[in-house]
């Protein structure tokens, strides 16, 4: 019977691999492991050598998974996240204690759902520790795959990014242009989208998954960029600076609804209903959900139905299934 895994592939070897993915830097990388660079890019070195394959190419100053890289990096990531699971069940199993729940969401279902999630969810006097992590959706799915977070709360991200990956639709949510109260493009006097390259912008980041859908709104009102464009997923200093300037912000409307509401920002009126995507639950297919997870999930679903999202009461689309789908430097 054929061996399983090459015996010469260490547990080391996908420990430096998959740290210097995720840092796109040997220097980094050496950091978190603690140990030296030349230690780093000698483990990955033998991790090539016995693939036949180069893991790694330049990027600028950095470096990236080649595309063979890539492919590597999706399963070493889901062998370590089950490694740790294995670890952490059996030590929770010798403590008597429960596993805990990490979440990761973004930054609108943290303001939306998540509070309402956390209290249905010790109303079942569930005793798990938990985690909560917001960041950018492209973030968050990185270290769903790394086996750092159970499930990610978030947009439903491209085909190519849900490999081993599984989506429940929760809502829809699109996209608003937002500005502070009495702003002149609220007057009704301006051509709104002639004068909007006249302002600053606000706008999603490159890896956001929304800002392509931002983008190609722009395009198809004929809008051209933004002379002055600011790149932020901080929802505090959207707030504060869109209040204080004549700067409009681009973003999701579950971040600033609770603004409007208490007009404290307002709505350029646009139609952006085309902007509109499902936001939900993400998860690794190889997941094993325990009994605290499936409370939190059960949790999340009844505060995003509660929440008076506007397709909440439509049936749920069916889980998307998972697709079948020199180099190291010392910086």
């Amino acid at each position: 019977m054929a061996s399983l895994i090459d015996p010469r592939i260490k547990l080391r070897h996908l420990q430096a691999f998959i740290e210097v993915a995720r840092q796109k830097s040997v220097m980094r990388a050496a950091n978190v492991l603690h140990i030296s660079q030349p230690a780093v890019t000698k483990t990955v070195r033998e991790l090539e050598d016995v693939l036949g394959v180069a893991l790694f190419e330049r990027e600028g100053r950095g470096i990236r998974p080649t595309r063979l890289g890539d492919i590597f990096l999706r399963h070493a990531g889901a062998t370590m996240a089950v490694l740790r699971q294995a670890v952490d069940a059996v030590s929770r199993e010798a403590a008597h204690t429960d596993p805990p729940v990490r979440i990761g969401a973004l930054p609108t279902v943290s303001a939306r759902i998540m509070p309402e999630a956390m209290t249905h969810f010790l109303a079942e006097a569930a005793q798990a520790p938990i985690k909560i992590v917001t960041g950018e959706n492209a973030t968050l799915l990185e270290q769903l795959r790394q086996g750092d977070l159970d499930l990610v709360v978030g947009r439903l991200a491209t085909p190519e990014k849900m490999t081993g990956l599984s989506f429940e639709h929760l809502y829809s949510e699109q996209v608003v242009f937002v500005v502070r109260p009495g702003h002149r493009l609220l007057s009704g006097k301006a051509d709104l989208f002639t004068e909007l390259s006249n302002y600053p912008i606000l706008m999603p980041t490159r890896n956001s998954v929304i800002r392509p859908i931002v983008e190609q709104f722009l395009i198809a009102q004929g809008v051209a960029m933004p002379k002055t464009q600011i790149e932020t997923v901080s929802d505090s200093f959207g707030r504060a600076y869109v209040r204080m300037s004549d700067a409009i912000w681009i973003i999701s409307e579950g971040v600033v609804v609770d603004d409007v509401a208490a007009g404290a920002l307002a709505i350029l009126p646009f139609n952006t209903s085309d902007t509109s995507g499902p936001v939900g639950l993400t998860m690794r297919t190889d997941t094993a959900v325990f009994t605290s997870l499936a409370l939190m999930i059960e949790a999340i679903r009844r505060a995003a139905t509660m929440g008076g999202w506007r397709d909440l009461n439509q049936d749920r689309l069916p889980g998307i299934k998972p697709l079948k789908w020199d180099y190291l430097s010392d910086e």
